[in-house]
């Protein structure tokens, strides 16, 4: 409440108000500006909790003790300012006796003429509004600030308009401008294509059916950027249980995505390290075990004989034992090789090059069965490798479409490259004899395993392949059908 130059004061000693004024919680203070006298309402002491004469009633004291020090330059402007305009109300914080500081509003007004001007002003307890105010702000502020940490942005479609409303935070996931308008179809496309019929079939569903979801899904921005996203929405009903909005939720998981992957990507390297583990064990406690049996068995029995013939066969069996010895001591050393070497330095290798060294490592079987190789590398020419894994895989697949190649045709091999983001993926495909992938797709990969009565099949080929290319985190599948020819796909990195 503000006293202007119409408004009269009633004075009786030192300073009294009206009883009007006095009965309402307001305290009333005037401020000379010429002789720097003040005048307090008994309204004003009350309010702050002081009794008449409890307090000096001067200006100095009120500017100096009452009066919050970073409150002092506001205050001290709006009575440097005259007020000559229409009354103008400061929040500032006064000393009261037993509260501490409390907030106040403080409405403050020019009046009287320019031989005596004077400024009069009130103040009012708004301290309890303040904090809720402060609360509110506090609240806001930290929510807003979760909001950006979650990394999350609130997105709205109105099912009559179908129109889409993005918050500030979505617009951000987004890499856009916050003008731009987007409609179903559009926010749709944002998501990769093989995510985009799930989060539509999501769309459908709330609108038509109100069901929730709850989707993790691959993401591409405005600015090209791929993340993983978490897409969650619920309906809002009219009384006739009908979707009338659907309020949803952007959260950008990229990172907790990857690191998930990340986890589940070493879970399955060890598994697969593990089962080339129990591979190599069953190689040693079996195929060891079986060669160095019948190793002692022909060498006792060499001694037990007599007989020049006797000795001389059971040699030969001793010799074809040791070699059989010597080629199961190789693959193991091959397999512990690949281990070795996962730690050699990668290079940047062109696949055109290193194809045409093993094509002609291999120049004469390719020419004594007529085969016809084509490659195609111009979608991904070069890989970080290591030299000696990529030559080696290489060289078994072609190795394999050219021993098993079916008699009734020339070979015909194709090989290609293709990235997809930052994997690099290989193509091998040949028209040979083809596998029963019914009767032996678990087991192409294992150790000693062959499909086909061919006399050079010894099934380790395919085994240490799979191997060297899942040391470095990659992964090999095969299509196949008898009498057709086959297909790898290689996941280099």
């Amino acid at each position: 409440m503000s006293v202007t130059e119409g408004d009269k004061f009633s004075y009786d000693g030192d300073f009294h108000v009206t009883d009007l004024i006095n009965a309402i919680n307001t305290g009333i203070w005037e401020y000379n500006i010429i002789t720097k006298d003040v005048k307090w309402s008994s309204g004003f002491y009350s309010i702050l909790g002081y009794d008449p004469g409890d307090i000096p009633n001067t200006y100095d004291f009120f500017f100096e003790n009452l009066l919050y020090y970073e409150d002092k330059p506001v205050f001290q402007r709006s009575l440097n300012r005259h007020l000559s305009d229409p009354a103008e109300t400061v929040l500032i914080r006064l000393l009261t006796k037993r509260k501490g500081y409390r907030w106040f509003e403080s409405t403050i007004k020019k009046w009287g003429d320019k031989a005596e001007p004077k400024i009069t002003g009130s103040i009012v307890d708004i301290h309890d509004f303040k904090l809720l105010e402060l609360q509110a702000n506090r609240n806001d502020f930290l929510f807003k600030e979760t909001i950006k940490v979650a990394k999350v942005g609130g997105w709205e479609i109105d099912v009559k308009s179908r129109t889409i409303t993005l918050s500030r935070e979505a617009y951000d996931i987004f890499e856009l401008q916050d003008k731009v308008k987007l409609t179903i179809e559009e926010t749709i496309s944002f998501f990769e294509s093989q995510y985009r019929e799930a989060i539509s079939a999501a769309i459908d569903n709330i609108i038509k059916y109100s069901q929730p979801f709850d989707l993790e899904l691959l993401f591409r921005t405005a600015r090209n950027n791929q993340i993983w996203l978490r897409a969650r929405g619920i309906a809002v009903i009219d009384e006739f249980g009908q979707c009338i909005t659907a309020r949803c939720i952007f959260q950008n998981i990229d990172y907790i995505k990857k690191k998930e992957m990340d986890v589940q990507n070493a879970v399955n390297l060890l598994s697969d390290q593990n089962k080339r583990l129990q591979n190599f064990a069953y190689i040693v406690s079996h195929n060891l075990r079986s060669h160095t049996g019948n190793l002692q068995f022909m060498v006792n029995l060499h001694d037990q004989t007599d007989v020049a013939d006797d000795k001389k066969e059971i040699f030969a069996h001793i010799k074809s034992i040791s070699e059989s010895l010597k080629t199961t001591i190789d693959h193991l050393s091959e397999i512990v090789k690949i281990q070795t070497e996962i730690g050699k330095e990668r290079k940047r290798l062109d696949f055109e090059t290193t194809f045409k060294t093993v094509m002609s490592a291999l120049e004469s079987n390719i020419e004594s069965t007529h085969a016809k190789i084509e490659y195609d590398f111009s979608k991904a020419p070069d890989v970080n490798y290591i030299p000696a894994y990529l030559e080696s895989v290489l060289q078994n697949l072609l190795t394999n479409a050219l021993k098993y190649r079916d008699p009734a045709r020339a070979p015909l091999i194709k090989c290609s490259t293709a990235r997809d983001g930052s994997h690099i993926y290989l193509y091998f495909q040949d028209n040979g004899m083809g596998i029963d992938m019914e009767r032996y797709g678990d087991s192409i990969f294992g150790m000693y395993k062959t499909f086909h009565n061919h006399p050079e099949a010894k099934g380790i080929g395919l085994f240490i392949t799979r191997n060297q290319i899942e040391a470095l985190g990659g992964s090999i599948s095969v299509e196949s059908k008898v009498n057709e020819g086959t297909k790898f796909t290689i996941k280099l990195v």
